[in-house]
């Protein structure tokens, strides 16, 4: 079996379609207008502005529920007069000023919601004049305040699963229902996580700020494994009827593409922009007709998204160079590398091996070890590969692993020791979340 980078749930790889970048949406809702498609083109505008929106309101307001629910009755009013008048010139410009006035409007009506508004802002005040401006490459030219809003949505104090729901919510633009059907809950469950996220942000008082460069190196890689988390869900999901949610998927690249917009000198921020269109270029290869998962040797790699690998690679240049390389970069040269490679056999596997070498510094993990023992095993054969598998048989974060008992399958197969890959097959069974995934494993308990 070939090594194909199998992330963990939160630490893997995985990614979205290439959506359009800052401004592509509302010029192509504009020309479908013009074609008679206003639904459509309504629906590619909010997508774009809903992001930005909600942060300006955010930073001006201090509430994140007044900025979403105000946020969501200007959307609807767009949704009356648009579809008849067209799309403003400045779509955006139209929504914040809509947004604002109801805004105002409530708090004229809700004097307590209006003292405690006050107070928080009284404290983002506060935090402004005691925190200067980060000096970030490139903030001085930010095009919106979504930066800030990212790191609000993954800030330390909230719980990991709360951070991905809020981020979900407010940055991609799901709804409530969507987020639960992203990862498989009850939506009242999702609901529930999202309003403890946003009690923790007012209660603790968060605050809607850009760290500043000495607390950036720590808070930074938070905000990437949300996006990385989403992108991983999507590219594997934990459950379901399907192996793979492009959806899901394409939200995470359109989050890392804000950020690497946001973030121009962010090397990382590049790294994890490259690992997922080095990995998402391969999404139309990696299930069959039925939605079976089809392994890495045997994908048809002409179905595998040229553009998109050309765009990553030249990313991950970018995130290798000016310094000690991060874990994104690292596995983002991973990627590339089985992407250029005609085939399995052609593929490098002794520097991809160095390079699962580079990460476990970086980034020691089971789950690392995991590919790297799989990359050994195309390098020096199945009996050296299953050897450092075996090793990591005490691992406790293994033993619901699928793809660790599945490579012990696969290698112990190769070495022709049937009832021992058997074995292993059943045992990816019993913890395998997806139904293709456990089709898959009763026909290779079949064979």
């Amino acid at each position: 079996m070939a090594d194909e980078d199998v992330p963990a749930a939160g630490e893997g790889v995985s990614a979205g379609e290439g959506l359009p970048a800052a401004g592509e949406g509302v010029s192509a809702a504009r020309e479908s207008v013009a074609a008679g498609e206003a639904a459509g083109a309504v629906e590619a505008v909010f997508r774009e502005e809903r992001g930005l929106l909600l942060a300006s309101l955010v930073r001006r307001f201090g509430d994140l529920d007044l900025a979403e629910e105000v946020t969501s009755e200007a959307i609807e009013a767009g949704l009356r007069h648009w579809p008849a008048e067209g799309v403003p010139a400045r779509p955006g410009a139209w929504l914040l000023t809509t947004a604002r006035r109801k805004a105002v409007d409530r708090l004229r009506r809700d004097r307590a919601y209006a003292a405690r508004l006050a107070v928080l802002q009284a404290d983002a005040e506060r935090e402004e004049t005691v925190a200067p401006a980060p000096d970030i490459a490139g903030a001085a030219e930010l095009p919106d305040e979504r930066l800030q809003l990212f790191f609000t949505c993954a800030h330390p104090a909230l719980a990991a699963e709360d951070r991905t729901a809020i981020t979900l919510r407010c940055l991609a633009g799901l709804t409530t229902p969507e987020v639960a059907r992203a990862f498989l809950v009850p939506t009242a469950t999702m609901a529930q996580r999202i309003v403890r996220a946003k009690k923790k942000i007012r209660e603790a008082r968060i605050p809607f700020r850009v760290p500043g460069p000495e607390e950036l190196p720590e808070r930074l890689p938070g905000v990437l494994q949300v996006v990385y988390s989403v992108f991983t869900e999507g590219y594997a999901a934990s459950s379901g009827p399907r192996l793979q949610r492009l959806d899901l998927a394409g939200e995470a690249i359109r989050l890392a593409r804000i950020l690497r917009r946001l973030l121009p000198a962010e090397r990382e921020a590049a790294g994890l922009l490259a690992l997922l269109f080095l990995v998402h270029a391969r999404r139309d290869a990696r299930t069959g007709p039925e939605g079976e998962p089809v392994l890495l040797e045997e994908q048809d790699r002409g179905r595998w998204d040229r553009a998109m690998i050309e765009e990553g690679r030249d990313l991950a240049v970018r995130a290798l160079t000016g310094g000690p390389a991060g874990p994104y970069g690292v596995q983002a040269a991973i990627a590339a590398l089985h992407d250029e490679a005609a085939d399995v056999e052609s593929t490098d596997w002794v520097q991809i091996v160095a390079l699962y070498d580079v990460l476990l510094t970086l980034t020691p993990s089971p789950v690392v070890a995991v590919n790297r023992a799989v990359a050994v095993a195309m390098r020096d054969g199945p009996g050296a590969g299953l050897a450092l598998l075996d090793a990591l048989a005490g691992e406790p974060r293994l033993r619901a692993y699928p793809p660790f008992a599945v490579a012990r399958g696969d290698l112990l197969t190769r070495l022709g020791r049937a009832g021992e890959a058997a074995a292993a097959y059943r045992s990816a069974l019993e913890s395998a979340g997806t139904e293709p995934e456990r089709a898959a494993l009763r026909r290779k308990l079949g064979e």
